[in-house]
């Protein structure tokens, strides 16, 4: 009875447990440290893999430089850059024309392709920027600089940027401006260590499409000369402006003439007393922020 019992169990028993499927099969397998792999093991499937030269254009290259030459092919064909030997959007951010390069700690300005529009190089350690960093780079727009320990531009840097209409210098180190593009509508160089001494006469006369120029927090001793008739946002505040005249934002010699675009100046945080140069606002709509007494 017993005998009969246990053919019972064995038969009802056995079905239940079939064999595992041949993938689940293959994925249980284990293996002693102690011992070496098998020949064909994964592993060193895996090691003769990465091993096996391919041949590439008659010369025997590894598989990791293959890699790296396909990944190279696939960028723009611009210039390694000058301090890191990087492709400039390998290091950067190329996007539809624009270009960002944001606190990348690179110290000079990189190779850019050549349709780039728009750069944003900001926060880094740009020490200098150099007349054939844009020489053949006529499609910007717009370049910001800001943040970064610029204290020279040569001359003619930004003379073949035709079509440049915003230029930010803010935080550096600039004690003078370059020839600034004839198209510039906004130009901020705020908190560098710019002296009068630094600004040419005529420095923003020919820019008649200038609506916001930003000087403010500088070393400045008076206002910078021929400002643009377009000229709407005008900021001095916080520089060493001791006087201002009659003719510095109006004409002493026209009393009808008025300044009917510009709708703000800031000047305070300068040593300047603005009330006693009542007839050197008299051609603006608004008066100007500063110290009146």
């Amino acid at each position: 009875m017993q005998t009969l019992q246990a053919t019972i169990f064995w038969f009802v028993f056995i079905p239940l447990v079939n064999p595992a499927p041949p993938l689940q099969q293959e994925s249980l397998q284990f293996y002693d440290y102690d011992e070496d792999l098998p020949l064909g093991s994964l592993t060193q499937q895996d090691y003769e893999m990465q091993s096996k030269d391919i041949r590439k254009d008659g010369t025997n290259v590894s598989l990791d430089t293959s890699l790296r030459m396909q990944r190279d092919d696939a960028q723009l064909d611009v210039p390694p850059t000058k301090d890191t030997n990087l492709p400039t959007c390998l290091l950067c951010v190329c996007l539809s024309g624009s270009v960002y390069c944001e606190e990348i700690d690179i110290e000079a300005v990189p190779p850019l392709p050549k349709e780039t529009a728009y750069l944003y190089a900001r926060f880094n350690k740009i020490k200098r920027i150099a007349a054939s960093d844009f020489a053949d780079i006529t499609t910007l727009r717009r370049i910001d600089f800001s943040g970064n320990r610029i204290e020279e531009i040569e001359d003619g840097a930004f003379s073949k940027l035709l079509l440049l209409e915003e230029l930010s210098l803010a935080e550096n180190r600039l004690i003078k401006l370059p020839v600034l593009p004839p198209k510039l509508t906004t130009f901020n160089a705020n908190q560098n260590r710019i002296k009068s001494r630094g600004i040419k006469a005529n420095a923003f006369k020919k820019l008649t499409n200038l609506a916001y120029l930003y000087l403010g927090h500088n070393a400045l001793e008076s206002v910078p000369l021929n400002l643009p008739e377009s000229l709407r946002i005008l900021h001095l505040q916080y520089n060493n402006i001791t006087t201002i005249t009659d003719d510095t934002f109006c004409k002493s010699n026209n009393t009808r003439y008025i300044r009917t675009q510009m709708d703000e100046i800031r000047m305070e945080g300068n040593p300047v007393v603005l009330a006693k140069h009542v007839n050197a606002f008299s051609c603006l709509r608004m008066l100007p922020v500063g110290t009146y007494y």
